[in-house]
């Protein structure tokens, strides 16, 4: 029977996934190009899933990315997977933001929410997130290793792309650890939860 303690390590574990997801979709450092600038210095280039970068002793400049003409032609087979990199990020948030709802509705329902069907719930979307994440990682490093964009020497996948990695590890980790527990654990205090019965009796 999943207890108390073990819902709440996940829902730390969650709060600490869902700011990664969070950071990693708003930061633009999925792929970073780090170059020595010919007046001195360096120059940056960061790609994001919405924004591109650069930065040199002149300043900083962001635009909207993919550009455009990178969704038309022969291009576009890149900007369909970086979108769709985009949209599975954002479906991730979601499912997080409904699980750690999940997460307090359970806490707050007692026994009974507890040790019955709420872990099945909450390791459904805890699942659901780290396959969002775990195939939006995999497109990005698919599109890293293939297209011509990254060809130029010195491009690496970033902060953005470990984090979203590291996400959906401790989310998949999250609903693992529910299941067993569910499994593997006793009842609460030696409370055998009998079928229809509710916190009131």
């Amino acid at each position: 029977m999943t207890r108390t303690v073990v819902y709440s390590v996940a829902l730390v574990a969650l709060l600490a996934a869902t700011s990664m997801t969070i950071t990693s979709l708003v930061s633009p450092k999925w792929v970073t190009l780090t170059v020595p600038s010919p007046s001195g210095g360096t120059v940056t280039d960061t790609i994001g899933l919405h924004r591109r970068c650069s930065a040199s002793t002149t300043g900083r400049k962001c635009v909207p990315f993919p550009e455009q003409w990178r969704c038309d032609g022969d291009e576009r087979s890149f900007c369909s997977m970086w979108r769709t990199t985009g949209f599975l990020m954002n479906l991730a948030v979601v499912a997080e933001l409904a699980a750690l709802a999940g997460f307090v509705v359970i806490l707050v329902g007692g026994r009974v929410k507890r040790e019955g069907s709420g872990w099945k719930a909450l390791g459904g979307m805890l699942a659901a997130v780290a396959a969002a994440e775990f195939l939006g990682m995999a497109i990005v490093a698919y599109a890293f290793d293939h297209d011509d964009l990254f060809l130029v020497p010195g491009y690496r996948l970033d902060s953005s792309w470990y984090l979203c990695t590291f996400s959906a590890g401790i989310a998949l980790l999250a609903g693992v650890g529910l299941a067993i527990s569910a499994m593997v654990l006793p009842p609460e205090d030696g409370y055998q939860l009998l079928l229809g019965e509710s916190d009131g009796v």
